[in-house]
């Protein structure tokens, strides 16, 4: 779109927001529900484009992007009433005997800028909570999976009215259009660097922003943990989505009295597996830029196992580094890909200190002692914290 036609779609959705339709529950529940039937419709046709993009596989496409959008639908339906409803609070002496309470208002008009890595959940899940609270939306999905792009801009722009929903496609140079209008609010996924770009557009306008970015999240495994668990973990978190995850672990800091366990242990592991295209338990290296800068990060003196590249299919197989330093390159950024490095430690403290002296750094600790309930408050905590 046009400089032009993107200030006239913020002009539409303005005005649509200031006739005060988005406010009426009846109305926000009825837009939720038909996002969720177009979502479920058009399933053949996400599946194809997202395999098209990343060859990721139906199963995969359903759990990680599909089935968490259907229940973030069906918890706005069944909550936005009690979400936006007043509520009573204490009034303070000064403004005693007045009554005071809190009222849910929405803030207007959204830019969501959705992310490449999971680009069907990423996308649509901040819209979701726009709806929900009453604003009208307008989505910047990334142009780097073209296919699941044009699908989720064929979606929307042909079922919802453009004052209320609709997408713009582009690269860069729209996206710095689009933050050069004025919004109520903008909300990117994305990385850091970007980020800091966003948040200075929106500076200008004094325009609230959410930033959901990555970092460098290490797993601490101490030698009283259960071993076997662990790995099956590890081994999960950090290889779906080929390790484009911006909450996968990252690295590994492991107690060295079980260093080589772990290493031996983390092997056998991903040989069971057995990460292909084939097995659909496996996806593609998103593009050549990250595919290279994936393979810059390999220091060979250092890989402790891995298996064989293809660089025509943008296949990069699990590689587990041994011996790593917090020197090295591969320690330097985010990896984003599924490259494991382990360093070993022998004091708990210090290597706690060894993360916190490095930015961006969220802890994921193995201990014996921690209960499930204790682990599902941490990871709730550091899942807060990266947000």
């Amino acid at each position: 779109m046009e400089k032009e036609e993107l200030k006239q779609l913020i002009q539409d959705q303005n005005q649509f927001f200031n006739a005060n339709a988005t406010k009426e529950i009846g109305f926000r529940i009825q837009q939720l529900k038909q996002l969720k039937s177009l979502l479920k419709s058009n399933e053949n046709e996400l599946n194809e484009a997202i395999f098209s993009d990343f060859k990721k596989s139906k199963f995969d496409t359903f759990t990680n992007e599909l089935a968490l959008l259907y229940t973030d639908i069906d918890e706005a339906i069944s909550k936005v009433q009690k979400w936006s409803k007043r509520k009573r609070v204490k009034t303070n002496l000064l403004n005693f005997p007045a009554k005071s309470y809190i009222y849910p208002e929405p803030l207007g008009t959204c830019l969501v800028i959705g992310a490449w890595n999971y680009p069907i959940q990423l996308s649509f899940a901040p819209v979701i909570a726009a709806i929900a609270a009453g604003n009208t939306v307008v989505l910047k999905p990334s142009e780097i999976p073209s296919a699941t792009s044009n699908v989720i801009a064929k979606i929307v722009n042909e079922n919802f009215s453009t004052s209320f929903f609709h997408v713009v496609e582009g690269g860069v140079s729209i996206t710095t259009d689009l933050l050069n209008l004025k919004w109520d609010k903008i909300f990117f996924t994305g990385s850091v660097n970007v980020g800091r770009i966003v948040y200075q557009a929106a500076a200008k306008n004094l325009t609230p922003v959410t930033l959901e970015l990555g970092g460098k999240s290490p797993a601490i495994i101490t030698k009283g943990c259960n071993l076997e668990v662990t790995v099956n973990r590890l081994v999960w978190g950090k290889f779906l989505n080929a390790g484009q995850t911006c909450i996968a672990p990252d690295y590994v800091l492991v107690e060295k009295s079980i260093k080589e366990q772990l290493l031996e242990k983390l092997k056998e592991r991903i040989k069971e597996m057995e990460f292909s295209f084939e097995n659909k338990n496996y996806v593609q290296i998103i593009d050549d830029k990250n595919f290279q800068r994936l393979q810059s990060l390999v220091d060979k003196d250092k890989v402790y196992y891995a298996g064989n590249f293809d660089v025509k299919t943008r296949y990069f197989p699990p590689v587990i580094l041994n011996d790593v330093d917090f020197s090295d390159q591969v320690m330097e950024d985010e990896i984003f890909g599924p490259i494991l490095p382990v360093i070993a430690y022998e004091n708990l403290s210090e290597a706690i200190r060894s993360v916190k002296k490095c930015p961006s750094h969220f802890l994921v600790m193995f201990l014996p002692t921690i209960n499930l309930l204790k682990r599902a408050l941490l990871m709730r905590f550091l899942l807060e914290e990266v947000q």
